[in-house]
């Protein structure tokens, strides 16, 4: 019978395979929780750098891209719409500064 580590990290495999890179970084995370008792192996510990960064990295392309938009808008003059952007890569940003702080 599988242990609990066991089917976490076949859970993040799972995860990794359907770009659900939120679902695997959070698979990982108790995979770490169980740290204590043994160290992450070097799969493990791969498993976990390439879900946060493909969190990070998602976020960072949508933030590129807003600022992006919004130095167009700026240059025609549409106010409402920088705010609009500013307000959402703001948003963004927060999220980021989730994923980064964890």
């Amino acid at each position: 019978m599988a242990t609990p580590r066991e089917l976490a990290l076949f859970s993040a495999k799972i995860s990794e395979q359907a770009e659900r890179y939120q679902d695997m970084v959070n698979e990982m995370r108790v995979i770490a929780s169980m740290a204590g008792e043994q160290e992450l192996s070097v799969e493990e510990r791969n498993l976990l750098s390439v879900g946060y960064k493909n969190l990070v990295g998602a976020r960072r392309a949508s933030w590129r891209i807003l600022q992006s938009v919004e130095q167009s808008e700026v240059a025609k003059g549409n106010e409402k719409r920088v705010s609009l952007i500013q307000k959402y890569r703001g948003s963004v940003e927060k999220e980021l500064d989730n994923v980064c702080g964890e």
